[in-house]
């Protein structure tokens, strides 16, 4: 297995980040161009990873649910940090911090408008580590 952690500066804004492009490069890199798995995992409580279209609204869309369903007030019993920071700790309960592609021939084997983004709701922690990992 190959690992390594890519670094992602989120901001202070709730984000849907897409890390296709690092995840790609890795996986062609890991596999040496032959089949595989790649695994990305998000080392945090207030995070997760999302195979979702990008670019064409979903993205806005998947952030106005969230935050439908996990307002940002003051409901929550974690209640450290910005207003509603809990909700970030219940995020992955709804959006895993990890997610599994497979790689075929070094290339990530996603739908057409599939695209791997981590989301994050915590704009109290603009800088956030994503693990990958490549079993081939």
């Amino acid at each position: 297995m190959r690992s390594e952690i890519v670094r992602v500066r989120t901001g202070a804004r709730e984000t849907v980040h897409d890390i296709t492009g690092e995840c790609a490069e890795f996986a062609r890199d890991a596999s040496g161009g032959g089949d595989g798995l790649l695994h990305v995992f998000v080392p945090h409580a207030t995070a997760g990873v999302a195979l979702i279209e990008l670019g064409a609204g979903s993205d806005d869309d998947l952030l106005a649910a969230l935050r439908d369903l996990l307002p940002a007030d003051d409901r929550w019993r974690h209640a450290h940090g910005s207003p509603g920071h809990g909700r970030s700790h219940v995020l992955p309960a709804f959006i895993a911090p990890y997610a599994s592609v497979p790689v075929l021939a070094g290339r990530l084997a996603l739908g057409t408008w599939q695209s791997i983004a981590m989301v994050d709701l915590n704009v109290d922690n603009p800088d956030r580590q994503v693990r990958l990992s490549f079993l081939g």
